[in-house]
């Protein structure tokens, strides 16, 4: 026998002892042209940072970036390597399945807030339910009581507005860094050499080969399941899937459209006062199945159908640091009610996704304008709210911006726990 079919078969007796799960792994993290940053909707991106991607920078962006010393000689955005993105659901549920220390900032903070508010020049409610914005402070510039004022009034109103910021995005991981557990994500553009400075930059993708346009962008409002989400306009909370699901959320956008381009939030608080008392009884102590955005291969099917990772949580939460209950569900990532058919969970479940997205009341939207130079940072508890976007710019005009996620507390209910109306002390109608 020559040497080498002897060596092609030692080859061959190689691969047979190799698992099946271990061969398909091998095969798509070597195989550049196979997708591995696989996500609904969204278009299969190279690994690593992207020359091209930097040609498309706004000026804006670009000198924000370059003012804080990001290396974008090798591209912009940049992807983790392909040897660290998971491929088997089992991998990406692995990330993070432990206790995480958390602190909760808001909740020994200054009840009045003095620290923070006397240093602004105004602080204006956008709504009564919904929505602050605070003019005449910068947020690199914050000290820590004034942080963890912050944070308390976020948790209260929901989501806090600051226009007119020169925040480099180091300062603004070291804000997300202090409210809680750094979200590294395992295979979205983060900003090169920041791993948890997430690009926020639909542009991009569209360019990249992301199918959102004029007619499709609000398809998945519509039905989720048949049309999926395009572009974050579908009403979702970010994260839900985490052992330690998203607290506090920081989006900074550096380049902004002249008109369009806003977001809107709906508060948790509100959406489950408007509920009734004996539905509110119902739902107190359920739990929910809730998925990731993200879907990876199953390593009992792996030819089958791509699965997200999934997690069961409270339906109805009880926040940490103001101690108010809230609904825990939105329309893309909350799957089913345990304990109930099919049946029973999507009527309900559809009927509470309306009560967060039709009552406009419970609602704030908000456009990103600032002066020229400066940019609008956004930042929102992202367990008691809901948020989506407004694609009406078409990307004709530059939107671009980092996010950064503080993760928090594992949700939990406590039967105790009252809500926000009941707390304030505001009516609440009985049903006869």
């Amino acid at each position: 026998m020559s040497e080498t079919t002897v060596a092609e078969r030692k080859s061959i007796e190689q691969i047979v002892h190799v698992s099946i799960d271990a061969q398909i792994e091998n095969l798509v993290r070597s195989h550049k042209d196979l997708n591995i940053t696989r996500a609904v909707k969204a278009p299969s991106l190279a690994t690593g940072a992207d020359p091209e991607g930097v040609k498309l920078l706004p000026k804006s962006s670009k000198k924000r970036l370059e003012n804080d010393h990001i290396d974008l000689s090798k591209g912009y955005p940049e992807i983790p390597d392909r040897s660290e993105i998971p491929v088997f659901v089992d991998q990406a549920h692995a990330i993070r399945d432990y206790d995480m220390p958390y602190i909760e900032r808001g909740k020994n903070a200054d009840p009045e807030k003095k620290a923070l508010l006397s240093a602004a020049k105004e602080v204006k409610d956008l709504t009564t339910h919904i929505g602050t914005v605070i003019v005449g402070l910068q947020l690199a510039d914050l000290t820590d009581k004034q942080k963890d004022e912050l944070a308390l009034l976020i948790e209260e109103r929901g989501v806090v507005f600051f226009k007119n910021q020169k925040l480099p995005p180091r300062k603004q991981r070291e804000l997300g860094e202090y409210w809680g557990n750094l979200e590294v994500h395992p295979q979205t553009p983060h900003v090169p050499g920041l791993p948890g400075e997430t690009v926020i930059w639909n542009d991009y993708l569209q360019k990249r080969g992301m199918n959102i346009n004029f007619k499709n962008c609000n398809y998945g409002n519509f039905d989720i399941v048949r049309y999926g989400s395009v572009g974050n306009q579908v009403w979702h909370t970010d994260l839900v899937h985490e052992r330690q699901p998203a607290g506090i959320t920081h989006l900074h956008l550096d380049a902004i459209p002249e008109v369009g381009g806003d977001t809107i939030w709906a508060s948790g608080y509100a959406a489950y006062d408007k509920l009734s008392e004996e539905m509110k009884k119902f739902l107190d102590g359920k739990k929910v199945v809730v998925v990731s955005y993200h879907k990876y291969l199953d390593r009992k099917d792996p030819f089958g159908e791509p699965k997200p990772v999934g997690r069961i949580h409270p339906l109805v939460r009880t926040h940490p640091a103001t101690g108010w209950k809230f609904l825990f569900v939105n329309r893309s990532m909350t799957k089913r009610i345990v304990g109930l058919t099919p049946v029973e969970s999507d009527v309900i479940l559809n009927y509470l996704f309306d009560v967060y997205e039709k009552n406009v009341d419970i609602q704030v939207r908000f456009n990103w304008k600032s002066d020229p130079g400066y940019g609008t940072s956004a930042i929102w508890d992202n367990r008691s709210t809901q948020h989506r976007t407004i694609w009406d710019h078409e990307g004709r005009i530059s939107r671009h911006g980092t996010r950064v996620t503080s993760l928090a507390e594992i949700p939990y209910f406590d039967p105790k726990s009252r809500s926000q109306r009941e707390a304030l002390g505001l009516p609440i109608t009985k049903e006869a």
